[in-house]
Formats: structure tokens, sequence, C-alpha cells
């Protein structure tokens, strides 16, 4: 059986602390529970400070909260190194590029290794 992890747990950690969505919404200090339930049905994702006030209440992490979009974002980012990495590499190698290029590769391998242990 094949384990896919969901955008976000919140519609899991709301319903562990038996909340309704208006209750949260309040708590995020919005009007009504709509943005909660498109959070939770992840048809949007909430700004940096709502992910922070869902942290806050669920006493759990952002990234865990989050965590397929978590992951999907360390993925992007992986790959991005790789080719900053690729770009400086083309330039004159000093030793601050040297630092970068040694950064940027242990960057890209451990979120690589991530993926590996999924």
């Amino acid at each position: 059986m094949t384990w896919v992890q969901l955008p976000n747990y919140l519609l899991a950690n709301r319903k562990r602390l038996a909340l309704v969505q208006d209750e949260v919404a309040f708590l995020l200090g919005a009007e009504t529970g709509e943005s909660v339930c498109r959070h939770e049905r992840f048809t949007r994702e909430p700004s940096l400070a709502v992910a922070l006030a869902y942290e806050a209440i669920y006493q759990r992490p952002v990234r865990e909260l989050f965590a397929g979009l978590y992951r999907k974002i360390e993925k992007e980012v992986a790959t991005r190194s790789k080719t900053v990495t690729d770009r400086t590499r083309l330039k004159k190698t000093t030793r601050q590029r040297a630092h970068k290029i040694q950064t940027l590769t242990d960057m890209a391998a451990r979120l690589s290794s991530k993926d590996e242990n999924l």
C-alpha cells in the first residue's frame, strides 16, 4: 500500500481538539469558518501569519501541519540549489564561491536524502 502525504493536516488536528471551524476561525481572528474550510480542503494556502496561528492553536510545527506542502517546497528548493550550484561553477573559482558551492551541494544532498527516506 502506497502512503500519500496530504498537503496539510489541519482537519485531523482540529478534530483532535474537538473544535469546530467557526471556533478555529475566531482563534485565527477570522469572521467565519469559511477560511478554515478552504485551508482544510486544500483550496487555499494560508498566509504566514495564519499558518503560525494554526501552530499556536494546534501546538504542532507549521511544517508538520502542512507536511505535504512543506515536502513539495523542499523538493523545489533542492532542485533550485542544484541550479545555483551549476551556475556558480561556471564562474571563476574563489574561496567564497567554493564555500557557496559546498553549502549548496550539502543542501541539495540533505534535501534529496529526505526523498529517499520517504
